[in-house]
């Protein structure tokens, strides 16, 4: 599973590392996340700068997208040209965004009338741009996911990984990042978030991968 995670100028360090670090738990699985960004650098929004590892293009190759959140995500989401460089395919990818990033899924036409989820600054603009936006950490419909609040990255990291691996590869990457002395608790409370969102919630536990869901 190769998956991009865009980062743009002024991006959040919380939304791009944690779900990446989280992710790349499963490297020994074949799992990457990638820090995907249109230019070779990028500055978030504490003065940190890093170096992208995939261009923006690698977005439509990708099997899987999390769009984080930034300072700059209403420049980006009023740049038509640069929402053009970023193709999403919902029929073959499992796509995330986290707060501010929701609002870009919903120019760029993903989310549709769909309720989802976003911080509370964002909040506004996503409803401007014809999206329900509820009171909730996270959501899904089908294959795409939104996120709300900075520490809502474990919840993206944990869906993508219980999808498109399965819930016993969530669990050991959870329980691995989970602080000493709580992991347990760490580990149940993030998979009830998510759990009622997974294809077969209502059904045999899951333990199927991305192909068969």
């Amino acid at each position: 599973m190769q998956i991009a995670v865009l980062t743009f100028d002024g991006f959040n360090e919380l939304d791009s590392f944690v779900a990446a670090a989280i992710l790349n738990r499963m490297r020994s699985r074949g799992w990457a996340a990638h820090i995907t960004a249109p230019t070779a650098e990028v500055t978030s929004l504490n003065g940190v700068t890093i170096r992208r590892q995939r261009p923006l293009s690698f977005t439509a190759e990708a099997d899987a997208v999390i769009i984080g959140s930034g300072s700059k995500t209403r420049d980006i989401a009023a740049d038509a040209d640069l929402l053009a460089r970023i193709p999403l395919d919902p029929a073959r990818q499992l796509i995330g965004a986290q707060c501010s990033g929701t609002l870009l899924l919903a120019k760029l036409g993903v989310i549709g009338t769909l309720p989802a989820c976003t911080d509370l600054t964002t909040k506004p603009w996503v409803i401007e741009a014809g999206v329900a936006v509820i009171d909730a950490p996270f959501v899904a419909h089908g294959n795409v996911a939104t996120a709300g609040g900075c520490m809502a990255s474990q919840y993206l990291a944990a869906w993508m990984l219980a999808r498109g691996e399965s819930r016993a590869a969530a669990r050991e990457a959870l329980h691995y990042v989970a602080p000493v002395g709580e992991k347990d608790a760490y580990v149940a409370r993030t998979l009830s978030v998510v759990t009622p969102f997974l294809p077969d919630a209502a059904g045999t536990p899951a333990e199927s991968s991305l192909a068969r869901v």
